[in-house]
C-alpha cells in the first residue's frame, strides 16, 4: 500500500561556517544597532538557522564612542548593578558609562537581547567591541556591513 504523502527529510547543518562582520557604530542609534548585531551573532540571517544549534557569526564593532542615544537617554537612562552586599546597589547614567567605557553600552544592549542560555553566552563571546576605529582582527578579513 502506497503512502498518501511522501516522506520528507529534514537536513541538519553539521559544520557551521562562521563569517566575520565589521560594523561601524558612528551616529547609529544604540537600540537599533544592538538588535541587528544580535541577529548577526545568533545567525538568524543565515538560511540554515535553527534555534538549538549555535550557527552565529563573529561581529566586530568599531567607533563605539560615537554611538548615538536619542532624546534624553544620555542623562536619564540609568544602568544598575549590585555588589551582593546589603546597600550595594550601584548606578551609573549612560553618559558616565560612555565617558569611561564606551564599549560597555553596546555590550550591555546586545547581551540583554541574546537568549539567556548557554548558547546565548557562547554567542556573546563572539562580539568584539572597540571604542576607536582600530581593531586587531584584520587577518580575519571581516565583511563590512551597513546595518541602518
Amino acid at each position: 500500500m502506497a503512502r498518501p504523502f511522501p516522506v520528507q527529510k529534514t537536513t541538519m547543518p553539521t559544520n557551521v561556517e562562521r563569517k566575520w562582520y565589521l560594523v561601524d557604530a558612528t551616529d547609529k542609534p544604540l537600540g537599533r544597532l544592538a538588535t541587528r548585531i544580535a541577529l548577526l551573532l545568533q545567525g538568524k540571517n543565515e538560511p540554515t538557522w535553527t534555534p538549538h544549534i549555535d550557527s552565529g557569526n563573529f561581529v566586530v564593532v568599531i567607533n563605539a564612542e560615537k554611538v548615538k542615544l536619542t532624546g534624553k537617554k544620555l542623562t536619564q537612562k540609568v544602568y544598575y548593578h549590585h555588589s551582593g552586599y546589603p546597600g550595594g546597589l550601584k548606578s551609573k547614567t549612560a553618559k558616565q558609562i560612555l565617558e569611561t567605557h564606551p564599549e560597555r553600552l553596546i555590550e550591555l544592549a546586545v547581551k540583554r537581547m541574546l537568549p539567556k542560555t548557554i548558547i546565548g553566552r557562547h554567542q556573546f563571546k563572539r562580539l568584539k567591541v572597540y571604542a576607536g576605529s582600530e581593531h586587531p582582527h584584520q587577518a580575519q578579513k571581516p565583511e563590512k556591513v551597513e546595518l541602518l
